[in-house]
């Protein structure tokens, strides 16, 4: 009998949103879960983690499943789910689905990414999706790709810190053109905030924002996901260093701080 893999599941929308439900029905059939996602909604909290407040962990109800909630963000709810609450390493973190596309460099404030890339900074591989409607389709117009991605990473893993962002396209409901393996894209919400009154007569802002487009590789996600695709990026979190940089700054900022350089201020001033 083959064993079932262990997959941890968590998302930045909230333990109640549709789109959590609807990744776990998406695997429960062939894999053992544990579900460990925020309390309330953690929208564009990134890798945020919680240091000034308790955590406050919760048991919910879920049919055929063991769920969790966590008064922080995803990467609380993954900190807290590996060393507190199932206390073992899961085969693969799935994050999701997020309401609305994590597609371009929205990534970087996804809290659905955020909790896969506290996964992967511990060794562990994972996945988050990401529709780009706010509303979730159906479960059959998606089953079919999340199965079949989630598996061919249990039997082929990405490299080491590297993670897939996932991102379904507007209308899916109705079809999609197909799939791609994408480039992670340029483009992001840009801020657009809007002053309003308090009823007391203070000001208050909303911060809201635009898509800020520009111009996309052709093998990007949003340029595929535009063209009605369903994508997926490769997203490498390991070692974060400009090489290039390193190397032409290096000898030139360590000579800012020598010996000789110090001596010279000294007698210079």
């Amino acid at each position: 009998m083959t064993k079932r893999p262990f997959l941890l599941i968590t998302n930045d929308d909230g333990i109640h949103a549709p789109g959590l439900k609807h990744l776990w029905q998406s695997v429960h059939e062939w894999a053992d879960t544990a579900i460990v996602a925020p309390s309330s909604e953690k929208s564009g909290s990134g890798l945020s983690i919680t240091w000034t407040r308790p955590l406050m962990v919760k048991s919910i109800p879920w049919e055929g499943a063991s769920a969790w909630s966590v008064s922080g963000t995803p990467a609380d709810c993954v900190k807290m789910a590996i060393h507190m609450i199932i206390k073992r390493k899961p085969d693969l973190i799935i994050s999701g689905i997020n309401r609305g596309s994590n597609s371009g460099r929205t990534v970087l404030y996804s809290g659905t990414v955020g909790g896969v890339i506290e996964g992967a900074l511990k060794g562990i591989p994972g996945i988050a999706f990401s529709f780009s409607d706010v509303e979730p389709p159906s479960l059959e117009a998606t089953k079919s790709y999340i199965s079949p991605l989630i598996q061919y990473v249990l039997k082929h893993p990405m490299p080491a810190a590297t993670f897939l962002n996932v991102t379904f396209p507007v209308n899916c409901e109705q079809g999609v053109k197909g799939f791609k393996l994408a480039r992670q894209g340029k483009g992001y919400w840009v801020e657009d905030p809007e002053q309003r009154i308090h009823p007391e007569g203070t000001p208050y802002y909303w911060l809201g924002g635009r898509w800020g487009g520009c111009e996309e590789d052709p093998e990007s996600d949003v340029a595929y996901a535009e063209q009605g695709y369903v994508t997926a990026a490769p997203i490498h979190v390991g070692d974060l260093t400009d090489q290039q940089a390193f190397d032409t700054h290096k000898d030139r900022i360590n000579s800012l701080f020598s010996q000789e350089a110090t001596v010279n201020k000294i007698f210079n001033s």
